[in-house]
């Protein structure tokens, strides 16, 4: 039973009740590009993406879930606060794709808290690549070339030059961070900050390094060499783990996404493996039967259309759509017939046909 107004989480993500984590992902990430404050401004959609996000939140859940499906909204709203219902949730490995914000860009500013505490790791990294449904088909590979920063050579990071002094941050004593703690009635929300004096680093810089004047950062071109399978979908994400930037005083690089977006093709529409075109076939051929050769994603092939083959009839060719990407075999072509009617007849063809009209019709 709903409480407060709230809709049922399943109907809200349009999955049914035994659906899959990765169902229920893929709603929620297909509504979120729908609904997310950075795309759509009109009235309603930031309140609809806290829906679908707290949704999320609770579904994907094991726990959250099983509570959820024995007591509904009010097992949910006993038992967790707002941002207990978010906490653990890596809203970022979903969104990072769209080129939005990070989590705690988002949530802070639609939900009014943030609840993880910075990465220790440097920034993440996405950018999309294009490639053609012939790609798809046989899988290839890409050089994805990128301005990123790494640690500075000289300093090593550090952002002194090297000989001088570092001192422990006064703000942080050294941690990085510092906390806020904020009243919500009788509850108490603290929030983990990046330190605003060392900038997160836990030191004081006394001289600048020169090379990099004291970010212990310089940017540098790299090259990455990105194999992207056979059978990928549109928009699917593609992770390379340290091909992000660096920060200073960070663990290590973040990570690079790449966004894999299928272009359109002039002749097939694709649906997951399948592969849908059409061909045009005369209304003789159609009548008499016919082979015609059509075109296919690795090429040509016969296609043997029987006497009598009506409009709009759909053949299947087995085995020539995409690879499963991960998964083994391959989809189907199905071809949708196009009967075309002959225009401007001449006199002798438009007796020929009025002949076959009676004989049909007797």
């Amino acid at each position: 039973m709903a409480v407060s107004g709230k809709r049922d989480y399943y109907d809200v993500l349009a999955v049914p009740k035994n659906a899959s984590k990765d169902n229920i992902k893929n709603s929620y990430r297909k509504l979120a590009l729908q609904y997310h404050p950075d795309r759509n401004k009109s009235p309603g959609a930031e309140e609809r993406f806290k829906e679908i996000s707290e949704a999320y939140a609770v579904l994907s859940d094991d726990d959250k879930r099983a509570q959820y499906d024995q007591f509904g909204h009010a097992g949910i709203d006993s038992k967790y606060s707002q941002e207990d219902i978010f906490r653990g949730v890596d809203f970022d490995e979903i969104l990072r794709g769209f080129g939005f914000g990070g989590f705690n860009s988002i949530f802070g500013s639609t939900f009014g808290f943030g609840m993880q505490r910075e990465s220790p790791k440097g920034r993440d990294v996405q950018v999309a690549v294009d490639v053609s449904l012939e790609d798809v088909s046989k899988g290839v590979v890409r050089d994805i070339e990128l301005d990123r920063m790494e640690k500075c050579d000289v300093c090593h990071g550090s952002g002194a030059q090297p000989g001088t002094n570092v001192r422990t941050c006064p703000q942080c004593n050294g941690a990085g961070q510092v906390q806020r703690v904020q009243s919500a009635g009788f509850a108490r929300l603290v929030r983990v900050e990046t330190c605003s004096r060392c900038s997160g680093t836990g030191r004081i810089v006394e001289t600048p390094c020169r090379n990099c004047r004291g970010s212990g950062l310089v940017q540098k071109h790299r090259t990455f060499n990105v194999k992207i399978p056979a059978g990928i979908e549109d928009g699917y994400d593609l992770r390379l783990g340290g091909g992000g930037e660096e920060k200073r005083g960070g663990a290590g690089p973040g990570d690079l996404y790449v966004m894999v977006r299928v272009s359109p093709h002039p002749t097939f529409k694709r649906s997951g493996s399948d592969l849908l075109s059409e061909v045009g076939v005369s209304f003789p051929k159609a009548a008499l039967g016919t082979t015609v050769n059509i075109p296919t994603i690795d090429g040509r092939a016969e296609l043997k259309i029987p006497s009598g083959t009506q409009n709009g009839t759909v053949f299947k060719l087995r085995g020539k759509g995409l690879p499963e990407m991960n998964g083994w075999g391959k989809g189907d072509q199905f071809v949708k017939i196009n009967i075309g009617t002959p225009r401007n007849l001449n006199s002798r063809q438009k007796k020929l046909l009025e002949e076959l009209d009676r004989e049909l019709s007797s």
